[in-house]
């Protein structure tokens, strides 16, 4: 799933880490003490860090990513302990900046009440008149095993936008809570992508409250109303009239726990006839939204729908597969799965999750 393991892609580059010292440490720390106790040098360690040399010898040949982690031990005795804006600005430093053209911001390490969530974003701030080049940003690029998708706090985030006028592509994961993306106007953005645990409605209606004349790419990730996930289509109304963004050709409505909901909202949308693809993937989608699909022609106008990680039966999955493919349009029902079904209070109750929950 997205936020299982780091991209190794971003923005059609190949992804290269920014190394900072304790990490540097941390790795040779190990190796020595291996050797040490072990009598017999470590298989693995240190990494190879061929790759990095190649990258800060070109920038622009990779998608840069920006991450710290905890280190694992030697806190105070083996070395200073990199601080978020002393590793940002070392990247700044040694990477030429002007010749970055996509960035990953992952997993900046500690908790929350020794780096608070406006923090990293303040400290990129800083370094970002010397990213003259940056086209493409990812914030957050954070895996489940660093921190739940629901517990990824974020604040404002249109600063980033204002910051980066030229950026053609943005990306956020997480901020279920405080995340802010009311976009002043930004006439270069053409993708946009909100992948969230729970997408609140206030953030929905801000987005299609934006001035994002060239914007071709939206994907929203409604999740969960357990946590807060309770937008619906009237929230998203300004972009299925097909005014909010005139030049939308890809809408995706992804990892949704009530994605049957949306269907009829869809099938109805003027913004559907200008659509090539419609991707409602990693969500919940059953028999009965699929029935929903089947009887609006509307559907049969895309080049592509995406369909994968699923509730529909065997047959109604074959259905969708045959019908869609008869018109000519590029479906995918792949990853079928299976409700949870729980026995309790004399009572049935089946239970459909989402790809990406807790």
């Amino acid at each position: 799933m997205p936020n299982r393991s780091h991209l190794t892609e971003f923005a059609g580059l190949p992804v290269v880490e920014f190394t900072g010292w304790d990490a540097l440490r941390d790795d040779f720390g190990l190796a020595m003490y291996w050797a040490r106790n072990r009598r017999e040098p470590h298989t693995e360690h240190p990494k190879n860090y061929e790759r990095l040399f190649e990258a800060i010898a070109d920038p622009g040949s990779a998608a840069w990513r920006l991450r710290m982690e905890t280190p694992s031990y030697g806190t105070g005795s083996n070395g200073p302990i990199d601080t978020l804006g002393q590793y940002l600005g070392r990247f700044a430093e040694i990477v030429a900046p002007a010749e970055v053209t996509a960035l990953i911001v992952g997993y900046m390490g500690g908790d929350y009440e020794a780096m608070p969530p406006d923090e990293v974003r303040d400290r990129l701030l800083d370094i970002a008149p010397k990213l003259t080049a940056l086209r493409s940003l990812f914030f957050g690029e954070i895996r489940q095993q660093e921190n739940e998708i629901s517990w990824i706090e974020h604040g404002d985030l249109s600063p980033l936008l204002a910051a980066f006028p030229d950026l053609a592509e943005f990306t956020v994961r997480g901020g279920s809570a405080g995340l802010g993306l009311a976009l002043g106007e930004h006439r270069a953005l053409r993708s946009l992508t909100v992948q969230s645990g729970a997408l609140r409605p206030e953030v929905v209606r801000d987005v299609c409250a934006s001035p994002l004349p060239g914007l071709e790419r939206l994907e929203l990730w409604p999740g969960s109303k357990e946590y807060g996930g309770e937008s619906t289509p009237e929230d998203l109304a300004p972009v299925l009239s097909g005014e909010a963004f005139p030049r939308l050709r890809h809408l995706g409505l992804r990892n949704a726990e009530e994605l049957d909901d949306w269907i009829p909202a869809l099938a109805g949308a003027p913004v559907l006839s200008s659509l090539d693809t419609l991707d409602l993937s990693l969500g919940t989608l059953t028999d009965e939204g699929a029935r929903a699909l089947l009887g609006a022609p509307a559907f049969r106008g895309l080049k592509r729908l995406d369909l994968h990680h699923h509730y529909m039966s065997e047959e109604t999955a074959a259905r969708v597969r045959a019908e869609f493919a008869g018109a000519g349009v590029e479906v995918d029902v792949s990853d079928p799965r299976e409700p949870d079904v729980d026995e309790y209070g004399g009572e049935t109750h089946v239970h459909r999750y989402s790809a990406v929950s807790e």
